[in-house]
């Protein structure tokens, strides 16, 4: 079985000197769904999840949701103290788990209702119809610009009437903040307590706002405070064990050091990429770790590597991004290091040691997968673009490629404490979520977290041009034509979102634009400081705006004065990506809310996309037929790119199994141990 991709296993890493390991058996939280089932169990699983689709639930929703709106006459002449008062009858009933759907028709009537006078903005049938969705525990997938944030007030009010918290996950902490500040008005009037839980917060402020009713965090603090809070329980078999020693004996037992109250209900925001992009990103709680010798052999090691000839002494499998020795290779590493000792002595650690170099140096690429910022390794989320500095690669990967940069080599930590994204969001009783993209993944979200998928139909139709993609032999015809067709756009006056799938890709393009002297914005995960400026001109007249990822989610462009005339925003891809919901997010910045705009995406055979997942005699195949520097006309070569990106996405999800499945195991056979490693 394949191992998972290392860049997709970035860790996170709290420095907590100090702290002893925690035991990972009898959790406190239960997940709400069982482990991965085996054999027939596993093959009816996956029956299922091949028909949870054609479930009618969209129609079921908004017929709820027209019964909603149909119920605005009996609300809308209230006095704001009789409505209060409506919002206080309604926490009664919920609180005490006597509701029936009539009444959560109404409870949804009055949050509405709430909205409408506390943010001038009254939710329309669609947005009700996903916060239907939302608290029937599916993923509600809205266009960009649809109102995912209004849309998530009406389930999170509900919950937080019923008096076990909510949580609602966003994908950074400016978001978090935000959205708690943005939506507080009508949570207030309904007679709830919100708060936002950031990375700056201290232990007393992060317990406060737990305690709320409704509380805005993102994955990582959460996930981080769960694993906090095990490691403050520490040897105790569990907390129920704890609250009882406290009732018997009066000991605390640390319950006063810990910050959540439970996992009982999270929405996630954007939970494609939290629950499928980061899915086996480990979030891991470290400690003091590393000597001077450990340090030492990464740089040894990068010299090593200088010496291993690729196909001779190693192969390099770039689909699933591994190294693996040759018998030559491991012969000629022993004799290179015969006269060596400490930690080459041993021929698994010497080979683990050079095997990271060499993945550092042939598979991880400056202005791709990391930047160096003062002297630093920073990674790029390859989903985003955005940097992660508080985030290493795991397993000495990140120590290898500083060896590599001739950087400072930073010790390695020891871990006392870990968890995936993907195991962590199990653990709640109850979950659900929104985001643009998510209708390729509805298999995977329903087997392994028994989410279905809703497509809400937008509020107005969508007139955004979709062409069919260009497909070029090579990248340097590839390139000519984006800068081709920009200068083409950009004369009708129209603006133009030209997006790239890494940094140096983006620094590419804005160097052949220079040569044009087309003025334009440079948005990537190194010029990020402007962000927002960026953005909010990118609609303008005549604006040109090359970006990474950071422009495909998470932003919204509206359009200027006289440009929906010239057409609306002009979207151009550079690249396809490994995952079809990346290229559509990045499109669904065009076309917003009704208004015109197009897409096209351009590529070439020699993309990364289409070298690691097709085989070479297809791709000579279609070479065969190409004539000049023009557009391959024929259908096979978009077909290509179709087959690398749907085998790219069945490889991750396999992985993504994997790694589930092993969490199974060890939660199985290890559950006696101590912390797990």
């Amino acid at each position: 079985m394949k191992k998972s991709s290392q860049a997709n296993e970035a860790a996170m890493v709290t420095a907590s000197p100090g702290i002893p390991s925690a035991i990972w058996r009898n959790l406190a939280y239960r997940p709400r769904a069982t482990k991965l089932p085996k054999g027939l169990d596993a093959a009816w699983n996956a029956a299922v999840s091949m028909g949870v689709p054609f479930a009618p639930r969209r129609r079921r929703f908004m017929q709820r949701a027209e019964q909603v709106v149909a119920l605005a006459d009996n609300y809308k002449d209230l006095s704001d103290d009789r409505l209060r008062g409506q919002c206080a009858d309604m926490r009664d009933l919920f609180r005490l788990g006597r509701q029936t759907d009539d009444d959560l028709i109404r409870a949804f009537a009055i949050v509405r209702e709430v909205a409408k006078r506390q943010m001038g903005m009254t939710p329309h049938p669609v947005q009700v119809a996903a916060a239907m969705a939302i608290e029937s525990g599916c993923i509600a997938e809205m266009v960009t610009g649809e109102g995912k944030t209004l849309s998530a007030t009406m389930p999170a009010t509900i919950a937080g009437w019923r008096g076990r918290g909510c949580h609602i996950i966003t994908i950074n902490d400016y978001l978090a903040a935000r959205d708690a500040e943005w939506m507080s008005p009508i949570y207030q009037f309904c007679g709830l307590r919100v708060a936002s839980v950031t990375s700056q917060m201290q232990s007393d402020d992060r317990r406060r706002g737990y305690d709320a009713d409704i509380t805005y965090t993102t994955n990582k603090e959460v996930t981080a405070d769960l694993l906090r809070d095990r490691l403050v329980l520490g040897q105790k078999a569990s907390l129920p064990n704890v609250l009882l020693g406290r009732l018997v004996d009066g000991v605390s037992g640390g319950t006063e050091r810990l910050v959540m109250r439970g996992l009982e209900y999270a929405i996630i925001d954007e939970a494609d990429s939290v629950l499928i992009d980061e899915a086996v990103t480990p979030l891991i709680i470290s400690g003091g770790g590393g000597n001077d010798e450990q340090i030492e052999a990464y740089e040894q090691a990068a010299g090593l590597a200088k010496e291993m000839e690729v196909s001779r002494d190693y192969e390099i499998n770039r689909r699933f991004r591994e190294i693996k020795f040759t018998n030559v290779g491991r012969q000629h590493l022993a004799e290179l290091t015969q006269k060596m000792s400490g930690l080459w002595a041993g021929a698994r650690r010497r080979e683990e040691l050079v095997n990271q170099a060499l993945t550092a140096r042939d598979l991880y690429e400056i202005d791709k997968q990391y930047v160096i910022q003062e002297g630093k390794i920073v990674i790029v989320d390859e989903f985003t673009g955005r940097l992660m500095p508080d985030r290493t690669w795991r397993d000495g990967l990140h120590q290898a490629v500083e060896a590599k940069e001739h950087l400072e080599v930073t010790p390695p930590k020891d871990t006392l404490a870990r968890i995936s994204f993907q195991r962590f969001f199990r653990l709640y009783r109850r979950l659900s979520g929104m985001t643009g993209t998510a209708i390729e993944a509805q298999h995977e979200l329903w087997q392994v977290y028994r989410l279905p998928v809703v497509v809400i139909q937008t509020h107005r139709p969508c007139i955004r041009q979709q062409e069919p993609d260009r497909v070029y032999a090579t990248a340097d015809h590839k390139w000519r034509a984006i800068v081709s067709r920009i200068k083409q756009t950009h004369d009708t006056g129209r603006p133009i979102l030209v997006g790239t799938r890494s940094v140096g890709a983006s620094e590419l393009l804005s160097g052949l634009l220079h040569k044009e002297r087309l003025d334009h914005q440079v948005l990537n995960a190194v010029r990020h400081a402007e962000e927002a400026d960026i953005i909010a001109g990118a609609g303008q007249v005549g604006r040109i705006t090359v970006a990474t990822n950071m422009a495909g989610r998470g932003t919204d462009i509206k359009l200027g004065e006289g440009v929906a005339a010239k057409g609306g925003l002009q979207v151009l891809a550079t690249e396809r990506h490994e995952s079809g919901r990346i290229d559509r997010q990045l499109f669904g910045r065009a076309a917003r809310q009704g208004d015109p705009g197009g897409a096209v995406a351009y590529s070439s055979l020699e993309d990364e996309l289409v070298q690691r997942y097709t085989s070479r005699w297809r791709r000579l195949r279609v070479l065969h037929k190409a004539k000049g520097e023009g557009p391959l006309e024929d259908s096979q070569p978009r077909r290509l790119s179709d087959q690398a990106q749907n085998r790219a996405s069945r490889i991750t999800f396999r992985q993504r199994k994997a790694v589930l499945k092993a969490d199974d195991w060890l939660d199985e056979f290890l559950g006696f141990a101590g912390a797990e490693h």
